[in-house]
């Protein structure tokens, strides 16, 4: 593999442990970039969509460690100041890992595609996690799809390869991150203030606004539509930030949702596990909290838990910042408050109080990794065992994720019983008018919403209800 010669315009990043540089266009995907560019043919092409794990690769930003992610629908943009590493890269000494020696000798691999991506998933966790339970090798495995072995021996081969430890990766040196990076008619801005941000954003509001990408980049893996210029967030210190308090957590919109689930999974176990089954390591490693609420999605799977828990989003732009209630945010459908010369800033979420639960369920036709059909999260206050305040809200149920505020009023000075319950199951068709689509019925919808609010009174009763695909 040669790279392209030291030229203005180029993209710098360290691949498998040399530096490089290609003259590719931003918008260029990874994976392109790896298999026609560099000329690494390890990482696949599956999907195309961040769903199979055939392209995943390693990658290290800043000071971090490496994480799992797909190559398919990341950017060369993404590439830009990070560290890369494909399955090519992973021998130490021109030997292979104890983990590819334990996946080709146990027929953890048949037709072999699928098996570079769950090296890599693999190597990810293992790196991070050198002694995994079983749960943890489950998760890292749920963006990896395999047909031909099933998952037993593969299991079997994570743990065969933490046992005997992996050769501990050498960091490299990163270039630093270009400030501006002009291709064949693509523009890159990587801004590192949130000042130099939104006077970008002023000066630039067509731009496309790039956070981890896992959205825009299904539609950028087809080369639908170009990308004439990028304003990155990667890199801009206030939304990278996490600010912790006695009250809650501030995420900066470029958070991941890597990041926000070690945060918040001791406080909020229920929207730990919703976040790990709406995202797969890969995803979740460069997936923002920011990004997964401005693409507006009346099926994201973040906003209705961080409404339901009473979430509050900053907006900012080169005339100062306001902060509204994240509810207020979504206007109609894909349409919200955010104007044109302004940015998704942060996100706060509040800590549990003495005397209140939380619940989110979802409901898909996968239990990992797949769009909901319907998704329901409850955040109630209790005392003296009746409802003293709470939030109900739905993504799934209408143009935009929003409270079933006719259902909260109805349970509102009442406790969780079975009277109550049912009516506020029945109030929700004051609520809510849902669509049909191939996911499901609107009858089929407004049925489950009501069995997703009797599912909570079961939990918090202490009740077990087998509810299948939730």
């Amino acid at each position: 593999m040669t790279p392209t010669t030291r030229t203005e315009g180029c993209i710098r990043f360290v691949l498998n442990g040399e530096p490089v540089e290609f003259a590719v266009r931003p918008d260029t995907t990874a994976l392109d970039l790896i298999r026609n560019h560099a000329g690494l043919k390890g990482t696949k092409e599956g999907c195309a969509e961040g769903d199979c794990g055939a392209c995943t690769v390693l990658l290290r930003r800043g000071d971090g460690p490496r994480r799992a992610a797909n190559a398919c629908i990341m950017t060369a943009a993404q590439l830009d100041g990070t560290e890369l590493t494909t399955v090519e890269g992973l021998k130490h000494d021109g030997a292979l890992t104890p983990l590819q020696e334990a996946m080709a000798s146990n027929g953890s691999s048949q037709c072999g595609f699928c098996t570079p991506g769950i090296v890599m998933a693999l190597t990810g966790l293992v790196e991070n996690d050198p002694d995994p339970a079983e749960e943890a090798i489950h998760d890292a495995l749920a963006g990896n799809l395999c047909r031909c072995t099933g998952y037993r021996p593969i299991v079997e081969a994570a743990k065969s390869a933490a046992k005997a430890g992996l050769p501990a990766p050498s960091a490299a040196s990163l270039p630093p991150r270009q400030e501006e990076v002009a291709i064949g008619g693509s523009v890159l801005h990587q801004p590192r203030t949130l000042a130099d941000l939104a006077a970008l954003r002023a000066r630039y509001p067509d731009a496309v606004i790039l956070a981890g990408g896992t959205d825009l980049g299904v539609a950028r893996a087809d080369y639908h539509s170009d990308w004439h210029r990028i304003i990155s967030t990667a890199q801009v210190a206030e939304l990278r930030a996490v600010t912790e308090t006695d009250d809650g957590w501030t995420f900066g919109a470029a958070v991941t949702w890597e990041e926000v689930l070690q945060a918040v999974r001791d406080d909020w176990p229920s929207l730990a596990t919703l976040i790990r089954r709406f995202g797969s390591t890969q995803i979740r490693a460069m997936g923002t909290v920011g990004g997964n609420i401005g693409t507006a999605s009346p099926i994201g799977d973040g906003p209705p838990a961080l409404i339901a828990l009473g979430a509050d989003i900053t907006l900012a732009s080169a005339a100062g910042s306001r902060t509204i209630k994240l509810e207020d945010f979504f206007l109609d459908y894909r349409k919200t408050e955010l104007r044109s010369d302004e940015v998704i800033a942060s996100v706060t979420v509040p800590r549990p109080k003495p005397g209140e639960e939380f619940r989110v369920y979802k409901l898909s036709k996968r239990y990992d990794q797949d769009i909901s059909t319907v998704c329901g999260a409850f955040w109630l206050a209790m005392e003296d065992g009746k409802v003293a305040a709470c939030r109900f809200a739905y993504g799934g149920m209408a143009a935009i994720p929003k409270r079933a505020k006719a259902s909260e009023n109805s349970i509102l000075g009442r406790p969780l019983e079975s009277d109550s319950v049912e009516e506020a199951i029945a109030r929700l068709a004051d609520d809510f008018t849902p669509l049909s689509d191939w996911r499901g019925s609107a009858d089929y919808r407004m049925k489950t919403a009501g069995a997703l609010l009797r599912r909570l009174s079961h939990d918090l009763a202490g009740e077990t209800v087998e509810v299948m695909a939730l």
